[in-house]
């Protein structure tokens, strides 16, 4: 049995990850604002410039990467009772459209969410489209109306 395996993304395979994102962005019918080859390094030189603040999990079958999410790690306000404070915000969760509905993305989620555990975050947020909002729910995420957010300019 061939098993999907999540794991933290290696330097060499970040080129791959920038493909994922790169696809995305072609399935949502979005128009990229730079070249392919530009965007591969621009995300790659990024994640390796942001790797303290932003840790990229990919999900390997076989492997090929056919998934990823990353976590954003966000240091909090101290209070009395907490002086270390962080969350984290899961983003860009992406499978591949062939290892879509295997459960992949549930691995990538649940694996997200046991780092987060791990590092002590008092909670991890998502935004996610309105097609996605269920399996989030099914994999333990809760909307909250006290969880507000303003868009500063139109999203692309």
């Amino acid at each position: 049995m061939n098993e999907t395996v999540i794991r933290p993304a290696r330097d060499d395979e970040l080129p791959t990850v920038a493909e994922l994102r790169w696809r995305w962005l072609l399935e949502r019918e979005g128009t990229p604002v730079t070249g392919h080859d530009e965007f591969v390094r621009l995300l790659t030189t990024w994640a390796r410039e942001h790797a303290a603040s932003h840790r990229c999990l990919v999900a390997v079958r076989e492997n090929t990467i056919i998934g990823m999410a990353w976590l954003a790690i966000i240091a909090r306000v101290p209070n009395p009772r907490s002086p270390e404070r962080a969350s984290g915000d899961m983003q860009c969760v992406y499978v591949v459209p062939a290892h879509r509905d295997s459960g992949t993305g549930a691995q990538l989620m649940s694996t997200v969410r046991a780092l987060g555990r791990e590092l002590g975050l008092e909670r991890v947020t998502v935004h996610s489209s309105e097609r996605a909002v269920p399996a989030y729910v099914r994999n333990g995420f809760t909307p909250d109306p006290r969880l507000l957010h303003a868009w500063i300019e139109e999203p692309h």
